[in-house]
């Protein structure tokens, strides 16, 4: 079914968003890596620092330490995940809302990481928080825009337009009395 050409632009928008996400990706972890020293971090404030490592794992370097064996099997799963969003996006992407920008960001984010892991073997992080002694796990920009577009998803499904549309469905599948 051809696109009405506000949907058309709209489709733009959100696969541009996903494009910027992955271009300030890529450039801060370029940044990094060229100016950052491995594991050494520095120290931006109390809270804050700028640590180069590197994560062959998932998020929160969850199977880390299995050996490199992870490396495809991880970059098929986040293709084809990419792939399932993009056409996500198509079906739902025509109108404004969190549920199309939530999935732009995320699909932003996922090809960022998959380009380093295809590219690199691992995932490059930088962006360190800590309070004290107790460190979150290093992530970067891709990381960032995955959360913040699951923040979105989550939200839109519980109040917004996701809401609606569950609420319409369960009116049209209940029964009278």
């Amino acid at each position: 079914m051809p696109l009405p050409k506000s949907g058309k632009v709209l489709l733009v928008y959100w696969y541009a968003i996903a494009v910027l996400v992955i271009l300030l990706d890529q450039w801060t972890k370029w940044l990094s890596l060229q100016h950052l020293n491995y594991e050494d971090p520095v120290v931006i404030n109390e809270f804050f620092n700028l640590t180069l490592r590197y994560n062959y794992g998932v998020a929160f370097s969850m199977f880390d330490q299995i050996g490199g064996g992870q490396r495809w099997p991880l970059s098929i799963l986040a293709f084809v995940v990419s792939i399932g969003i993009v056409v996500w996006i198509y079906r739902s992407g025509q109108r404004w809302g969190l549920e199309a920008l939530g999935l732009s960001l995320v699909l932003g984010g996922a090809i960022g990481n998959l380009y380093d892991r295809v590219t690199l073997g691992y995932v490059v992080d930088f962006i360190e928080w800590h309070y004290k002694q107790h460190y979150w796990p290093a992530f970067n920009i891709a990381d960032s825009a995955i959360c913040i577009g699951a923040g979105f998803l989550l939200f839109d499904g519980f109040f917004g337009h996701g809401a609606k549309r569950g609420k319409a469905s369960e009116a049209e599948h209940s029964t009278p009395s």
